[in-house]
């Protein structure tokens, strides 16, 4: 039986077998060599093994995108780390009108092997600034892929795989993941099993394995745990059996996987922590609606964070973002 191993640690080995398996691969960002390691620890020790490879960056989010970029159309790899999600807006140009178009507006298909690293999200009391889920951002872009990783993903999987499309790529890491383990391989927790289904990167699914669902739920990696805690508390106080989906890939995400059990449970809640307005949750739900027209009884329901700042103040907080409380009062609401 494989040893239990914190995501954060997980994250970290996988970076350093990547760096280790190619030379031309370079990581960047603000802060990430020894001894400080990165804000999350995440590249604690790889400056001290591949000093030549990894490389500490002024505070220029854009300028270290451009670096990357460079590094990929001259034939190298290149991962950068955000410190903050929050502050990958100020490569936005970089990412969005540079790398995903340089994909293809040189008359061909030139790979753009980069990938860019975003600690996201809330729950930690970092305030406005360093707290939000900006995935909707990064939406519909072509040549531009979106990951989430999760407690049921192999990392090291996922890197190898977007580097090796020649796509660049956002990866968004939940900061509440870093300290907490990764599952076991069938394992969500006591309750539930899980097993991935689909093409690569594929999604996660848990579930009682004896319990038809009544309710299918979707979310990104980063509300997983949540959701797992709500799909308890409904199955043990309210009898109310639950599927949740986890895709690694949030964009392009192949929702075929998912439609038969959806169509069988009739409820679909797909849950998410950002904002609404534009989000994946919601075009996911229309892609829902539209493929099982006619065959669910209840609509496709969203949940998002509430249209606020996120405050630093810990019960402010829990007041903006997701928690499984509201999963599992989405889920009963949407049966009555």
């Amino acid at each position: 039986m494989a040893a239990r191993q914190r995501v954060a640690d997980h994250l970290n080995a996988a970076l350093c077998a990547a760096l280790a398996a190619d030379d031309r691969l370079y990581v960047l960002g603000q802060d990430i060599t020894d001894p400080y390691g990165g804000a999350f620890k995440i590249t604690r020790g790889l400056s001290t093994r591949f000093p030549r490879q990894v490389i500490g960056t002024p505070i220029s989010e854009g300028g270290t995108v451009g670096l990357a970029n460079g590094l990929a159309l001259a034939g190298n790899r290149a991962i950068v780390e955000m410190m903050f999600a929050d502050f990958v807006t100020l490569a936005f140009d970089q990412i969005v009108n540079f790398a995903a178009k340089s994909v293809s507006m040189y008359g061909r298909r030139a790979p753009m092997p980069i990938l860019v690293r975003c600690p996201t999200g809330g729950h930690r009391g970092y305030g406005p600034t360093h707290s939000q889920s900006l995935q909707k951002h990064f939406l519909g872009v072509p040549d531009l892929d979106v990951y989430e990783i999760s407690p049921f993903h192999d990392y090291g999987d996922l890197l190898d795989g977007a580097l090796a499309s020649g796509v660049p790529s956002v990866v968004f890491e939940d900061k509440v993941l870093y300290t907490g383990w990764r599952r076991p391989p069938g394992t969500a927790d006591d309750l539930f099993s899980y097993h991935l289904i689909g093409s690569w990167p594929g999604t996660a699914v848990a579930r009682i394995e004896e319990a038809p669902p009544d309710c299918v739920l979707i979310t990104p990696g980063g509300v997983a745990e949540r959701t797992l805690t709500a799909m308890r508390e409904l199955f043990v106080r309210y009898e109310i059996s639950c599927e949740l989906y986890v895709p690694a890939r949030l964009d392009p995400m192949d929702v075929e996987p998912i439609l038969p059990a959806a169509a069988r449970a009739g409820q679909v809640v797909v849950v998410e922590d950002g904002t609404s307005g534009g989000t994946w949750a919601a075009d996911l739900a229309h892609r829902l609606h539209t493929a099982l027209w006619g065959r669910l009884s209840r609509p496709v329901r969203v949940l998002c964070a509430a249209d606020s700042v996120v405050p630093s103040a810990a019960h402010l907080e829990r007041e903006v973002l997701v928690q499984a409380e509201s999963i599992s009062t989405a889920v009963l609401e949407g049966r009555s």
